[in-house]
């Protein structure tokens, strides 16, 4: 009599499996075309023949540049910043706020977020800063459990983030350390 073992039922992707590099180079591919000083139109075809894939598969994957592109953002932010803990509500929106800006004054990272927002849209704006909104959400919560009375959410997202992203996405002016202080003294006057 033998015996026969049957496989172990699949439990969908496996990490490190062929999705996962499928994923890692069409990402690369997004990121090295958005860094390309030719500035190639940014199409799935495109993308796929850069990443060495088919574009079926990205198709598929996908579906859109617009879903790809908020997928690699939604990759690229999350959890790429730390949220400050100084004790103090000023003090941790002032690093955010500075943190932020080195972030959104990076070259390639401010070309996803104009590519990522242009053709994903409202998808796209949330991909970019939902991490970082989460963010400020966390900052005013630990001031609230020390007890105190904070701005809004809605308040502070209008205070410091939304000028961030202005200046950075649309005005192409400079985040300095002094100007985001400024967004947090107007928020938070003395």
């Amino acid at each position: 009599m033998s015996s026969t073992t049957s496989p172990p039922p699949h439990s969908g992707s496996r990490p490190g499996g062929r999705s996962a590099r499928v994923r890692a180079a069409v990402h690369r591919a997004v990121k090295e075309l958005l860094a390309d000083e030719a500035n190639e139109l940014l199409t799935i075809p495109v993308v796929a023949a850069r990443a060495g894939v088919h574009a079926t598969t990205v198709y598929r994957r996908w579906g859109s540049i617009g879903d790809l592109l908020a997928d690699v953002a939604t990759s690229r932010f999350s959890g790429d910043l730390v949220v400050p803990d100084t004790g103090s509500l000023r003090e941790d929106l002032e690093r955010y706020a500075s943190d932020l800006a080195k972030d959104l004054s990076d070259p390639d990272t401010l070309a996803l977020v104009r590519a990522t927002i242009g053709t994903a849209g409202g998808q796209g704006a949330l991909a970019c800063s939902g991490e970082r909104g989460q963010a400020l959400e966390a900052i005013l919560e630990r001031d609230r459990a020390r007890g105190h009375q904070p701005p809004t959410l809605e308040r502070t997202t209008d205070a410091v983030l939304a000028p961030l992203y202005y200046r950075a996405v649309f005005a192409g002016q400079p985040l300095t350390r002094e100007w985001t202080h400024t967004l947090v003294s107007h928020l938070l006057p003395d």
